[in-house]
């Protein structure tokens, strides 16, 4: 909440899907407290895939280029 009201903007990443995940509850405390622009990092409406734990970040679009990229987008909002 400190950083919400400090920066104005949110990135939530998680290794979970983004519908109903992490990035749903932060989203709906933030409606209640303190409206701030939220992206969301997570896995969209895909299946699962096994494979090595950075290989499978950067398949799904968890890594950290994702990251930046929703970090650009938030803050053109």
């Amino acid at each position: 909440m400190a950083s919400a009201a400090k920066t104005g903007r949110v990135v939530v990443a998680e290794e979970h899907s983004v519908y109903g995940g992490l990035g749903s509850a932060v989203a709906e405390v933030l409606a209640r407290t303190n409206p701030t622009p939220v992206e969301f990092v997570g896995m969209r409406d895909q299946f699962g895939k096994s494979g090595e734990f950075e290989e499978l970040l950067d398949y799904f679009n968890l890594g950290s280029r994702a990251i930046v990229e929703a970090v650009k987008k938030v803050m053109a909002r």
